[in-house]
């Protein structure tokens, strides 16, 4: 990840329209798909803990995190964030987990499978994995450099690939899919004009709620009826 990305991110981790907007996505995918009780989840990357701070509305929240600099912003928020990193460490007893979540986060490993399995090692016997990865190969971008991907993804490889790792996988749907051409074009007009910048330049307030709504619809629809194309992915899985 670009240094400079890093203090871009503690800020819009809580007020970009994308995090937001995918943020709701996932409270309603959750709710839809966890019992009615509390549960332990685990967010492994869980960055400056703006996801897992929302978390605790289903149960205990642990976080873990590589990056010493999103940690501590996390910590600071009084989250529980231990340090560690894909797929070395294990913050947590194996079999602990109801939840595990990587969003966003197996695009940066070198070896996502491995970090699939340091997922599954973590879940109890029917616990549930929720992946979020950025879609389609040829959107590849300055962005993603930026933000330090090593890949973007498909709908049947990220299937094939939690299916490797030993999880039955439940869903598999694009999100972020009202906003795509925008996405798309963005891209495009980036790799024409040679911009090696990233995408998280937060807009005008009365524009950045704008798209958060626009892309916060979804919520109504991702949970229950898989979108056939997206500039995201969502995936969830069972150990």
């Amino acid at each position: 990840m670009d240094p400079a990305y890093v203090a871009v991110h503690l800020e819009e981790d809580r007020l970009h329209w994308w995090f937001r907007g995918r943020l709701a996505i996932l409270l309603t995918t959750l709710r839809q798909a966890l019992p009615r009780r509390r549960v332990r989840l685990l967010e492994l990357g869980c960055g400056s803990g703006n996801v897992l701070a929302a978390l605790g509305e289903f149960g205990e929240a642990v976080g873990m995190e590589v990056h010493p600099d999103l940690a501590t912003a996390a910590r600071a928020a009084g989250l529980d964030v231990r340090q560690g990193a894909l797929p070395d460490d294990l913050v947590v007893p194996p079999g602990w987990a109801d939840v595990v979540l990587l969003l966003d986060v197996i695009e940066h490993v070198a070896d996502d499978a491995a970090a699939l399995a340091v997922a599954r090692r973590a879940l109890a016997s029917g616990g549930l994995l929720v992946v979020t990865v950025p879609a389609y190969p040829w959107l590849w971008s300055a962005h993603d450099v930026a933000l330090g991907h090593r890949r973007r993804y498909t709908a049947r490889g990220l299937r094939r690939l939690a299916e490797g790792a030993g999880f039955t996988v439940e869903r598999v749907s694009y999100f972020n899919t009202l906003l795509f051409p925008v996405v798309a074009l963005a891209r495009a007009w980036k790799r024409f004009t040679g911009d090696a910048t990233h995408d998280l330049h937060r807009p005008a307030p009365v524009l950045n709620r704008g798209l958060e709504r626009l892309f916060a619809l979804e919520r109504y629809v991702v949970p229950r009826v898989p979108l056939p194309f997206g500039a995201s992915l969502l995936l969830l899985g069972r150990r």
